[in-house]
């Protein structure tokens, strides 16, 4: 490049560019780049040969092209699978939500993904068979179709070097699954794998309320909870890959010794099963319907639904539950003084307005000066959903790239 003599832009980064802007013009493209126009231009030119890349409205606009390919994005909970098919530029194209049992394992559930990946996959290629390249789905050749990846996000954390599914405490059986491994050897594509919260964080980012914010933490709040942490633009992840575990906080220092055993003393309390047991307690059995397994004990529906109906008791028990998670918020806030705090997960739809309200009243109580804005995801429950389809495509860019050179 003539202004940066020495430093050669990378044609992942520039993918990577334009997927982050969605649409952008090469004029605001060379600077993001520390490029020229003239120099990046030439950059393009092999990435518009392969299809990767299109102009758009008159020439003036570079994007992704969406028909160069779909990806899979899959968002693993502790009580359900969320799969999401979606074009080259990340638009979702179907969708779909199945519930899972948490107690039959690792083999079953591994099963139950591919089973719902090949009939995803196979249902896409139907109705679009003039992709560019014939993939295999499972051992059966289907009609041409172009698949370019698959990213998961899995309740746990991953382990930083054999991309192992480390410890997902609401899974019974779930340490060191190597979940990726086995998908990769299935599908024969690229496949990624990362935290649930680290997903959503990268999805709220790429689409969400988090869009050109450098610092801030997604706080993921379903059956159980975690967290995604950027800081200047960066995705923490940690020494073990365990960054933003919230569930192993613990907020009352006299019960430092006790065991919570798997969940951890905040998820404990603060989740939808910490709403579960704490509703079960003071409404009665009779205000909830009989759990048939796990994930019907785990689920705080008949909660809010008190709650809604206008029961105090629902109410008390939801505000003491989002009370210690103010508290929580107010911890994380001492230590990284980020810039905002994202709400998202299943639990955050219940009450949104009571939420906010107590969470703002504790946050502000106890930190006072440097309380960050507290908002609710704009992607509501699929901020995981896109993170993973974010990841899937840059995965899928990378070894389109391996093709090229």
């Amino acid at each position: 490049m003539e202004n940066y003599p020495g430093v050669e832009v990378r044609l992942e980064d520039v993918l990577k560019e334009i997927t982050d802007a969605g649409r952008i013009t090469l004029n605001r493209l060379a600077p993001a780049l520390n490029a020229r126009s003239a120099s990046l231009s030439k950059k393009l030119r092999p990435l518009l040969r392969e299809g990767l890349i299109r102009t758009a409205t008159q020439r003036k606009m570079i994007e992704l092209n969406p028909e160069y390919g779909c990806v899979v994005g899959i968002d693993m909970g502790a009580s359900h699978l969320h799969y999401a098919l979606a074009d080259f530029r990340g638009d979702i194209l179907r969708d779909a939500t199945e519930k899972i049992r948490p107690e039959d394992g690792p083999a079953r559930l591994i099963a139950q993904i591919k089973e719902g990946l090949r009939r995803m996959v196979t249902l896409a290629a139907n109705e679009h068979p003039g992709g560019k390249t014939a993939n295999r789905v499972g051992k059966q050749a289907r009609r041409p179709f172009a698949l370019r990846g698959i990213a998961i996000g899995v309740p746990s954390p991953v382990d930083p070097v054999s991309g192992a599914v480390a410890f997902a405490n609401n899974l019974p059986g779930w340490k060191n699954i190597h979940l990726a491994r086995a998908l990769e050897k299935e599908f024969r594509l690229p496949v990624v794998i990362e935290n649930d919260a680290n997903m959503a964080a990268l999805g709220e980012r790429w689409r969400g309320v988090a869009r050109g914010v450098q610092s801030f933490v997604f706080i993921a709040l379903g059956t159980g909870i975690g967290s995604g942490i950027v800081v200047d633009g960066n995705l923490v992840r940690g020494r073990t890959g365990s960054a933003g575990e919230l569930f192993r906080l613990n907020v009352e220092w006299p019960r430092w010794d006790e065991d919570f055993g798997d969940i951890g003393y905040f998820e404990t309390h603060v989740s939808g099963m910490g709403i579960a047991r704490e509703g079960r307690k003071r409404l009665g059995a009779a205000a909830n319907p009989q759990p048939g397994n796990l994930a019907a004990e785990r689920d705080a529906y008949f909660v809010f639904e008190a709650f809604r109906q206008g029961n105090p008791q629902a109410r008390a028990a939801l505000i003491q539950v989002f009370t210690m998670l103010g508290v929580g918020i107010s911890d994380i806030v001492a230590i990284l003084d980020p810039d905002l705090i994202v709400l998202g997960g299943g639990v955050v739809k219940g009450a949104p307005k009571l939420l906010l309200t107590t969470l703002n009243r504790v946050v502000t109580r106890i930190q006072k000066e440097i309380t960050p804005p507290i908002k609710i995801s704009a992607l509501e429950d699929k901020a995981q959903t896109y993170g993973a389809i974010y990841c899937a495509l840059i995965c899928g860019q990378k070894a389109a790239l391996r093709r090229l050179t």
